[in-house]
Formats: C-alpha cells, sequence, structure tokens
C-alpha cells in the first residue's frame, strides 16, 4: 500500500465522509449517498484504499459496556532517550490491551499514553503489573478523564 498517490478531489471527500459515518455501507449504497455510479463509486473506493488514504475499516466498541468506563491520560518520562530504549518501551507498550493510544512527544514528558480502565483500582492494577514491569520508566504522572468532549476516530475530511 502506498500513501499520496494522488491529491483527492471533491468526489473523494464525498465518499470519504460517507464510510467515516457508517463504513458497512453497501458500494450501492455508497453510490447513491455521493450521487455516482456503483461501478465508479467502486473504483474510486478501492483506489483510495490503494493510496493509502483509507487504512481499514473497525467497529467501534463501547469502552464503558466492555468494562473499561474510565480514561486516564499519562505522561510518561523514561530514563534514557536513545533509539533502542525509546523502541523497547514503544513496543512493550504497544502490546498492553489497556493502551488506546500512545504518542512519543516533545516537551517536559516522553510520551503521552490514552489507557482505558476500570476505574482507580482498575489504574492501580495497570500501573502495579503491567506499566510499571516495564524497564526504564523514570517518572510519570496520570490524570484521569472527566469527560470526552470530542472523540473521532480520524480527521474529518
Amino acid at each position: 500500500m502506498t500513501t499520496r498517490n494522488r491529491p483527492i478531489d471533491n468526489q473523494d471527500r464525498k465518499i470519504l465522509r460517507e464510510l467515516q459515518k457508517n463504513a458497512r455501507l453497501s458500494n450501492a449504497e455508497l453510490a447513491e449517498l455521493v450521487g455516482m455510479s456503483t461501478t465508479a463509486c467502486w473504483n474510486r473506493t478501492r483506489q483510495l484504499e490503494t493510496d493509502g488514504y483509507i487504512r481499514g475499516y473497525v467497529a467501534l466498541l463501547d469502552q464503558q459496556k466492555l468494562g473499561f468506563a474510565d480514561v486516564v491520560l499519562l505522561e510518561v518520562t523514561l530514563d534514557r532517550h536513545d533509539d533502542d530504549a525509546l523502541a523497547r518501551f514503544g513496543a512493550e507498550l504497544a502490546t498492553l490491551t489497556e493502551v488506546l493510544e500512545a504518542y512519543l512527544v516533545s516537551g517536559d514528558y516522553d510520551y503521552l499514553v490514552k489507557v482505558a480502565v476500570d476505574g482507580t483500582a482498575g489504574y492501580e492494577r495497570f500501573l502495579r503489573e503491567k506499566l510499571y514491569k516495564i524497564a526504564g520508566i523514570r517518572h510519570s504522572r496520570s490524570m484521569f478523564a472527566l469527560r470526552c468532549m470530542k472523540s473521532i476516530p480520524s480527521v474529518q475530511v
């Protein structure tokens, strides 16, 4: 899969917007919504996938119903900042099921990590049994999210 082979036009943007709203649309439904023939719509959608504008399709799960109602934003500083230390920490972090997102960032901390847990007890378990077993952490600071004001899976086009 390549990325950004060609610039997208307004018709591509219409397809992307509709798929962002509902990725389970049939090609016929999508074509009708964007005002195209089914063949043209199918070809454009496949091209958007090939060009890397569409990376995949997912089901968005309800964290609360799954027992992970609380979101914690965690700032982490490592002892070392060489390529091996960063790669090792990133790889281990990626294996933790509670981790929803993780970013290597600039500023006072090295990583910003979004974690889903079951309350303070669930967060304590996550810290003791998982995060703090990763070697190389110097310091961490956490904040429980009180309310989500906006959440979208990707940029809107």
